[in-house]
């Protein structure tokens, strides 16, 4: 264990040295702070650049050639992974230093208008470039994304997250104990639930409406957050719903209220959609020059992000899709993982409690990314501290040959999801009884049925020793038949967002998405 890498630092010096100019060297600076930082927590970290071709050779790899390349980035990562196969690895960067992935998002069409669900996931995952989500349901690594701004000149903001990495130390679990969280009061049922399996109580949960987004400084400085409520593209902003459906968005969270209010260390989960968009502050369509609600966070200080690139899907009175994720998200961080382990294991846990996974589950597991240092433990576990100016590992050997053994666990969970994963696929014909059942519940609900789409479900080989009245066939699911039903048309005004809300009914072989 002596001369292993226990955590991999991924970027583009290249792509960072072009953004920043002669500012670069500050944050190289910063990088060498945090790599020590670690040293003295018993983690021996690396910098690779993917884009050095002395350094991939060392790896059998080619270097990066093209920073917006999705395939040339995942090649790099797998090959940087599989050579030193690190407990974790940190994507250094926003997505114009390393690029999301560029995923097909399997419910693209004239209501969910995403044409990719855009993530990290792959790079968490052994199957090679794909642009099929369904090719990553069996992720094996620990990964997380330290983001810069997208586009920016100015290296203070990533100099300010690589320090407020290298001086963190974990806190008690009582600390994470009191919460905000706040909710659409549209699915105020469905966030109810999720406060109470994570936190144990819905004492702090706050709908808009009737609450607006001036929230008191108690509420924002507690340590742990979690939002259900709608976002949209390019906007700065988290939007409520009154629970009769009716049109109207009050705003629910604002990063610019928010900036400067939240307090170093918290960690935030946000089913919203787009809530973890990292866009170019210059594109904000609610104002102009204002950095994302993700973005801001990280900026004052959080720990760590969890949020969707996309429209994200949930339903309005239990827990599926985004309020899992979140869920198992923060339940793991509460209980003193990592905030990389965290993600990961929401990831897989998430897989196994959707099985079959339905295509808005493919797309959840897709679109929702892990912000921050991957190696941030936030709740207290017992660890040894170096003595100022001591460099050894030792005593670190037990705490390392602990969290190399959970690798090694969850890498051949990773790998068995994906051995044993039924995955949904387009389809062409629909079964017209249940296409038919589809629309007549869209009916009963008030609904206009509107586009429908069709996936079979491809089951693996059974094992040979598992007993026929398991594997027969009857009772297993076939496939998925999506019926897109609108209350009314999608919103549109010249001062406020679009907004698109997907709920999800489902039952055994079929699924009503519902988008007001």
């Amino acid at each position: 264990m002596a001369d292993k890498i226990d955590k991999v630092i991924v970027t583009n010096l290249g792509a960072l040295r072009t953004k920043y100019r002669q500012k670069f060297s500050m944050i190289q600076k910063a990088i060498t702070a945090l790599i020590t930082a670690d040293q003295k927590r018993g983690l021996r970290a690396q910098l690779v650049a993917v884009d050095d071709s002395t350094t991939m050779r060392r790896f059998s790899a080619r270097p990066v050639a093209r920073t917006d390349d999705p395939a040339q980035n995942k090649a790099a990562v797998d090959a940087i992974y599989k050579a030193l196969a690190p407990d974790y690895l940190m994507i250094l960067g926003s997505i114009d230093v390393v690029p999301h992935q560029d995923l097909k998002n399997p419910l693209y069409g004239n209501t969910d208008p995403d044409p990719m669900a855009l993530g990290d996931i792959p790079y968490a995952c052994e199957a090679p470039y794909s642009k099929q989500p369904q090719d990553f349901v069996g992720p094996t690594r620990v990964v997380g994304r330290l983001p810069d701004i997208t586009n920016s000149t100015d290296p203070a903001y990533i100099v300010n997250l690589l320090n407020n990495a290298a001086s963190y130390k974990p806190l008690s679990q009582t600390d994470f104990t009191k919460y905000f969280a706040v909710s659409a009061q549209i699915w105020q049922k469905s966030s109810d639930l999720s406060v109470v399996k994570t936190f144990g109580n819905d004492q702090s949960l706050h709908d808009v409406p009737p609450d607006n987004s001036e929230w008191s400084s108690d509420e924002l400085r507690r340590m742990a957050h979690f939002f259900n409520c709608h976002g949209a593209s390019l906007y700065a902003q988290f939007f409520g719903q009154p629970a009769d459906g009716s049109q109207n968005f009050p705003v629910a969270l604002d990063a610019e209220y928010l900036d400067g209010k939240t307090p170093n260390g918290a960690v935030a989960a946000a089913e919203c959609c787009y809530g973890g968009q990292l866009y170019d502050p210059a594109q904000c369509l609610s104002r102009p020059g204002q950095a994302g609600i993700c973005n801001t966070y990280l900026g004052n200080g959080a720990w760590g992000f969890l949020g969707s690139t996309t429209i994200a899907y949930g339903p309005p009175e239990g827990n599926a899709q985004a309020d899992l994720m979140c869920q198992y998200f923060l339940q793991s961080v509460l209980t003193g993982a990592s905030l990389g382990r965290a993600t990961l294991e929401a990831r897989q846990q998430f897989v196994a409690a959707s099985f079959p996974p339905d295509p808005s589950d493919i797309k959840t597991l897709a679109q929702f990314n892990l912000y921050g240092d991957p190696s941030i433990t936030p709740v207290h576990t017992a660890q040894a501290v170096l003595p100022s100016g001591v460099k050894s590992l030792a005593p670190y050997s037990a705490e390392r040959s602990d969290r190399h053994d959970r690798r090694r666990f969850l890498f051949r969970h990773g790998i068995s999801l994906t051995e044993q994963t039924p995955v949904p696929r387009r389809a062409a014909k629909a079964r017209p009884s249940i296409l038919n059942g589809l629309k007549l519940k869209s009916r009963e609900l008030g609904m206009e049925p509107g586009e429908t789409l069709v996936f079979t479900i491809r089951h693996h080989p059974r094992p040979k020793s598992m007993p026929n009245g398991l594997a027969t066939t009857k009772s297993m699911a076939t496939g998925f038949h999506v019926l897109f039903a609108q209350r009314m048309e999608d919103t549109q005004t010249d001062t406020g967002p679009r907004i698109i809300r997907i709920e999800r009914l489902s039952e055994r072989k079929s699924m009503v998405s519902l988008c007001p």
